[in-house]
C-alpha cells in the first residue's frame, strides 16, 4: 500500500487524482493540502501542512497539483520529513526549479511537465525525429488548452521544445509571437505557440515542415484523467526511492 498526501486536493486535478485513487487498491490518499479545506472524500484537508495530524513517517508519496504559490511550503515539507514528492504543477519559475534541482541532491523529487505517459512517448518520437530532419524541416510546436489555463505556452510544450533543443546540433532560438518583425523565419527557430478555448483537455502538435512534405506528431487528452494516472503511477514509483531527481522516462523504464 502506498499512503498519499495530496496537495491541491480539492482543485479539478486534485479531485481527479482521488477518483484515481480509489479504483486503486494499492494506493490510498491519507490527508489532502489545499487553501480550500472542504472534505468531499473519506481523508481530511488542511491548509497548513503543520496542522498534518497522520504520522509523516507514514506517509509514502507526496503528489503536488496545487498552485507555484504553494511550491515552497511544500518542498521544504518534503526536505524535512524526507517524504518523495511528485511535482505536477505547471507554470514553476525558473528559481523554483533551481530549488527543486538543489534539493533532489539530498531528497527523492519526481518532476514531469506532463504526467500523460503518452505525452512522454510522444517527446521520445519528436525528438528522434529532430535527429534525422533538422537539417531539412523547419520545427514548429502548436498547444492547446482550456480557457482557463493560466500559463503560456504549456510546460509541456517548452519540455518538448527543450527535448529538440537539446538534441539538434545547432542552438535553437524559441520564437513565441512573430507579428512585430517583418522578416523570414530562421532555420534555427522553434516556433511555440498557445491556443486557449472552451473546455480543451489538452493538445500538443509537433510540426516537422520540409520542401513539399510536412510531417505532424500529435497527442490530444479526452480527459484530466490520464494525467491523474501518471501522478498516481508516479507516486507508486517514488516510494522509498533514495535522494534524487527523477522524470517520466525513469518510471517508463523500470515498468
Amino acid at each position: 500500500m502506498t499512503n498519499i498526501l495530496l496537495s491541491g486536493a480539492n482543485g479539478k486535478m486534485g479531485q481527479a487524482v482521488t477518483r484515481v485513487a480509489q479504483s486503486n487498491d494499492s494506493v490510498k490518499i491519507v490527508a489532502g493540502y489545499d487553501i480550500n479545506t472542504t472534505q468531499n472524500s473519506d481523508f481530511p484537508v488542511y491548509d497548513k501542512l503543520s496542522e498534518v495530524k497522520e504520522n509523516v513517517k507514514d506517509i509514502d508519496a507526496i503528489i503536488d497539483f496545487s498552485h507555484p504559490a504553494m511550491f515552497d511550503s511544500l518542498l521544504e515539507f518534503a526536505k524535512t520529513n524526507n517524504i518523495p514528492v511528485v511535482f505536477c504543477t505547471t507554470g514553476l519559475s525558473d528559481e523554483q526549479i533551481s530549488s527543486m534541482k538543489a534539493a533532489s541532491k539530498s531528497a527523492p523529487i519526481f518532476f514531469s511537465a506532463n504526467m500523460s505517459i503518452g505525452v512522454n512517448l510522444l517527446i521520445d518520437l519528436v525528438t528522434k525525429a529532430a535527429k534525422i530532419l533538422q537539417d531539412n524541416f523547419d520545427i514548429e510546436i502548436v498547444e492547446k488548452h482550456h480557457n482557463q489555463k493560466l500559463d503560456a505556452p504549456s510546460g509541456t510544450a517548452l519540455a518538448i521544445a527543450d527535448s529538440i533543443a537539446d538534441t539538434v546540433s545547432y542552438n535553437a532560438e524559441y520564437t513565441y509571437d512573430r507579428h512585430s518583425v517583418r522578416k523570414k523565419r530562421e532555420k534555427t527557430e522553434i516556433g511555440i505557440h498557445a491556443v486557449r478555448g472552451g473546455t480543451i483537455v489538452g493538445e500538443h502538435d509537433v510540426i516537422f515542415a520540409g520542401n513539399d512534405e510536412v510531417i505532424e506528431v500529435k497527442h490530444s487528452a479526452a480527459s484530466k484523467e490520464v494525467f491523474a494516472v501518471g501522478a498516481v503511477k508516479a507516486a507508486v514509483f517514488m516510494k522509498g526511492k533514495s535522494a534524487g531527481l527523477y522524470a517520466m522516462k525513469d518510471l517508463i523504464e523500470e515498468s
